[in-house]
């Protein structure tokens, strides 16, 4: 099956088939071969990227700018526009678009991507929204590809707050994969339900399954992956006592690794993660409720089941897959794998 990404919007996963995703991992491991044999590339050569943020960044800003720079092309750091101030975001789709090849956008409302995709005439991905975080889900996999040597039947838990965008996420990438996904959390933080059918649809083809479940035990027995996130997301921070009181029994830590029954089972966090004290807002955490250990403990963060700098390191070559498979002619050698030079 020849697959041609070009020109392709990025927006969730939902719009990919499991070939295509697949294609994109494998471009991914590709770059990050030749990344690592210090080839510098030319596939975005002449490209102009301009990345927009509504919302605070580390992994998702740095693994645009160094997948841009890294295969030739060009930057601009958009944080200052008229964009839904005194211009609407369908004129500044119409804007950019004659300026730029590809737009980035990370932010609140999934509808303003979308916008921009409707109007800019360029392809454009999605750094996050409160709904989907599709470029982070394709890290994860390649992280779990990378330390498994497969995905079809591997199971892959998210405990917390299956209802954000990372629990969303992660469910599509599991359906669309062949794996088997648990969302464990409290009943009021549970996924959408709509989206929960419609992956069971999905997963019943690829050979998967979703359960959604309260019951610890019953969701981690094993697991291959267990995942978490914040307890709130941004935007949500007075929510925060609340969360606390729903999410503390899902508090990741040793006793629930070894819940598994897996020796082997790893242990992946999107970041930033509280696990400690180290920070700013941690320690505020720590004055007021009197501990900073949050989502997962210090001794899982820091054990020798976390791949959480593997995952975080995937986000650039993941990204940087993204931008090169929708910007450039897709091309395959005689095995079908992505050629990348």
């Amino acid at each position: 099956m020849k697959i041609n990404l070009k020109n392709r919007h990025f927006l969730t996963l939902k719009d990919f088939s499991s070939q295509e995703i697949i294609w994109m991992l494998d471009y991914a491991e590709a770059l990050k071969q030749k990344k690592k044999a210090g080839i510098r590339g030319h596939l975005l050569e002449g490209k102009n990227i301009v990345l927009i943020f509504e919302k605070t960044s580390t992994r998702t800003r740095c693994a645009f700018e160094t997948g841009v720079y890294d295969e030739g092309g060009n930057v601009t750091f958009l944080t200052n526009s008229q964009m839904g101030k005194k211009e609407s975001i369908e004129d500044t789709a119409k804007v950019l678009g004659r300026f730029y090849d590809g737009i980035e956008f990370r932010g609140f409302k999934q509808k303003t991507v979308q916008t921009l995709a409707e109007y800019s005439g360029i392809p454009v991905w999605n750094g996050l929204t409160d709904e989907f975080h599709p470029t982070q889900i394709l890290a994860d996999m390649l992280t779990v590809r990378e330390h498994f040597g497969t995905l079809k039947g591997k199971k892959l838990v998210f405990v917390g707050d299956a209802r954000n965008n990372m629990g969303h996420s992660l469910m599509i990438g599991c359906a669309k994969l062949g794996m088997h996904f648990a969302a464990v959390a409290p009943k009021a933080l549970f996924p959408k339900a709509q989206l929960v059918e419609e992956m069971n649809i999905f997963a019943k083809t690829s050979g998967g399954s979703i359960l959604v479940t309260e019951d610890i035990q019953e969701g981690v027995k094993d697991a291959d992956v267990i995942y978490t996130d914040v307890w709130v997301s941004m935007g949500e921070e007075a929510q925060m006592a609340e969360r606390i009181q729903l999410l503390k029994p899902y508090q990741v830590n040793a006793k629930m690794m070894a819940m598994t029954g897996k020796k082997e089972t790893i242990f992946l966090h999107c970041l930033p993660a509280f696990h400690n004290e180290e920070t700013e807002v941690s320690a505020k955490i720590k004055k007021k409720y009197g501990f900073a250990e949050m989502e997962v403990t210090d001794e899982v963060f820091r054990s020798p089941a976390s791949k959480v700098f593997d995952e975080a390191e995937n986000r650039m070559h993941t990204i940087k897959a993204v931008m090169c498979a929708t910007l450039t002619e897709n091309r395959a050698d005689d095995n079908g794998k992505p050629l990348v030079q």
